[in-house]
């Protein structure tokens, strides 16, 4: 069964993580499952692109580290980080607003895929946080140069050599998170956005978004050699198999 559900209604298309058995995390074939949801969308008459998780407890968890940790050797961790980030790329610069509507938490993984939209809505209970190094790792999937370019250099070290988790406000605050909704209203709020970004006069919100793209590029390819190396280098670490270890205890019954 798929993991990724795709809706197109009305120039809104709806993307939907819904993996509730790992909290809606990426997967081998989630990334897949995305790439082909772009295209679909891309065929379609959409002007505006929503990305959610399902559920309201999570909008991605981060990257299904049962499925990862089969990734051993430098050569695949550098192959595995490139290839999503290349689909994270592709959501950065589609030719549509991508807005990521926060159903629930997103860390690690999940903060570089709402870090890859153009605008993020959330619910005001979620939490969200580039916090891999609490796995001895380091955002590799663009998140990085993406919160850099959103938040500030200062801001964004900060935020990824400690690992903070910041809450709704406290993301709002930082400009992380662009709007922050009661829990409550919060399907209706997004959909309300998505319906008025999409209602301008055709082609307008592509044409908006491909100047702020050329003012604020999304995508730095020069920089992903470097990135997926430094990340492979820790992945393939003691210190990031021991850490996956002590989560893997922390989680096990009794």
């Amino acid at each position: 069964m798929s993991g990724v559900g795709v809706e197109i209604e009305a120039g809104i298309a709806v993307i939907t993580i819904d993996r509730p058995q790992v909290r809606n995390a990426i997967g081998f074939a989630t990334v897949d499952e995305l790439g082909a949801a772009l295209d679909r969308v891309l065929e379609s008459d959409a002007a505006v692109v929503v990305v959610r998780g399902g559920g309201d407890r999570a909008f991605v968890s981060g990257g299904d580290l049962k499925e990862l940790s089969a990734i051993r050797t430098h050569d695949d961790a550098v192959g595995m980080a490139g290839r999503v980030r290349r689909l994270l790329d592709r959501v950065a610069v589609f030719p549509l607003p991508v807005l990521a509507a926060l159903n629930g938490h997103a860390l690690g993984g999940g903060a570089e895929v709402a870090i890859a939209a153009d605008i993020r809505i959330a619910a005001d209970d979620i939490k969200i946080g580039f916090n891999q190094v609490s796995l001895g790792i380091m955002p590799a999937w663009g998140g990085a140069e993406r919160l850099a370019q959103v938040i500030g250099r200062g801001r964004a070290l900060l935020a990824i050599t400690t690992g903070e988790v910041y809450d709704a406000e406290a993301a709002h605050r930082l400009g992380l998170v662009d709007l922050v909704v009661p829990r409550a209203s919060f399907d209706k709020e997004w959909r309300t956005l998505a319906e008025r970004m999409a209602a301008t006069a055709p082609g307008t919100s592509s044409a908006v978004k491909a100047v702020i793209e050329a003012a604020a590029p999304s995508v730095r390819p020069d920089l992903e050699a470097d990135a997926t190396d430094a990340f492979a280098r820790l992945w393939t670490a003691d210190a990031h198999w021991a850490a996956v270890e002590a989560l893997e205890q922390r989680r096990r019954p009794g």
